[in-house]
């Protein structure tokens, strides 16, 4: 299906952590998962507010660790599935917070969780390259900037930030961001002023209601690339989530409808790039079992072919790259269930449209170079 088309797959969203080690140490569900793993199921199930277990639907996801040998066994059967795997990986930082944690030193917790990713086995055996990392972050935070040259000197692969900016009306259904408004606000726009001046883009993830900040963000950086995670995430676009969303079909139609509007709009800003990543979200609607929630490819490319068609008909596959969230949407989908999903909606449009949306848009979005593996032993 891509053999002949492209060498390799960027996967443009992917996140690392261990409950072990960096910011994820203090998550109460992965310290009990270090110790008895059906603790951890109990302490989810207790303490964990139903926002945040709807987001990831088991604690099997944020307890346990998940590193370059784990994404690696999930990514084993996409070269079988589509004719080729998965050579370079964009991590976005990942650490996990439940609720309000008091971070005395920032700066120097930034620091440790980058060396944590530069010390990960990417490009050893089978695993794929680390080809970027994108820093989370918050523009408005005091030693913002120190935060952001600390962590582009400790590495090279540091091409921006991403902002997770998501707050969303319903009290059942996630909310990340700190404010309503944020990217819009005149301190936030301050803060970008920095990034934007040292040529590095901006990634946010919003909710589909609040992607028309997006277009004031992309208004006042002109020159700086705008990355929109989750190609805007419509919660509740394919069933109902949190306490009334999406509860009905008439709900879900225009949630869609508003989610097309907004897109549309946000495609004439031409520095305005998004990914095609989140495709199994858990707050999409698909259900709410712990596993298997979409079953089968066929039924993941009904439900998001004509999102994706609306994406790339009016972004253009330059400015649409490839995402697998994993492992946030592991539970509804395997990997290479999405990548063949995609790849099936996408055949009809070209090798090009393929090419660029599976490798090409990713590299030139994020710096990345020839994956240079070194073997195992």
């Amino acid at each position: 299906m891509l053999a002949g088309t492209i060498s390799g797959i960027v996967d443009a969203h992917v996140q690392q952590w261990n409950p072990r080690r960096t910011l994820w140490s203090r998550n109460p569900v992965a310290r009990g998962y270090r110790f008895v793993p059906k603790v951890g199921d109990r302490l989810f199930s207790v303490a964990v507010p139903q926002a945040e277990r709807d987001y990831v639907l088991t604690p099997h996801i944020i307890g346990r660790a998940y590193e370059p040998r784990h994404y690696g066994a999930d990514i084993a059967p996409v070269a079988q599935v589509v004719g080729v795997g998965i050579e370079s990986v964009v991590v976005s930082e990942s650490y996990w917070r439940l609720g309000d944690v008091e971070e005395p030193d920032a700066s120097r917790q930034a620091v440790d969780e980058i060396d944590y990713l530069q010390g990960l086995p990417f490009g050893v055996g089978v695993a794929p390259t680390l080809g970027a990392v994108m820093m989370r972050a918050d523009p408005r935070a005091e030693g913002f900037e120190a935060r952001l040259d600390a962590q582009r000197a400790l590495s090279d692969r540091v091409r921006g930030i991403q902002v997770t900016a998501t707050r969303h009306p319903d009290p059942k259904v996630r909310s990340a961001g700190p404010v309503d408004g944020m990217l819009a606000s005149a301190d936030f726009l301050s803060g970008v002023e920095k990034v934007a001046a040292r040529g590095l883009a901006v990634e946010v993830f919003v909710y589909s209601h609040q992607l028309y900040d997006v277009i004031t963000l992309a208004r006042e950086f002109p020159d700086t690339t705008v990355i929109v995670d989750h190609f805007g995430c419509p919660v509740g676009a394919f069933g109902p989530v949190g306490l009334r969303t999406g509860t009905t079909a008439a709900a879900r139609a225009d949630i869609l409808r508003l989610w097309r509007e907004r897109m549309t709009s946000i495609a004439a800003e031409r520095n305005v790039v998004v990914k095609l990543s989140g495709l199994a979200m858990p707050v999409l609607g698909y259900g709410r079992e712990p596993w298997g929630n979409i079953g089968a490819r066929e039924t993941l490319t009904q439900m998001v072919g004509p999102l994706v068609q609306h994406v790339v008909g009016h972004f253009g596959a330059s400015r649409v790259m490839f995402g697998s969230n994993f492992p946030i949407d592991k539970p509804n989908a395997s990997i290479d269930t999405v990548i063949a999903s995609l790849t099936e909606i996408l055949e009809p449009w070209g090798d090009n449209v393929l090419g660029n949306v599976f490798r090409n848009t990713a590299r030139h979005v994020y710096g990345i170079t020839a994956p240079e593996h070194t073997r195992a032993g």
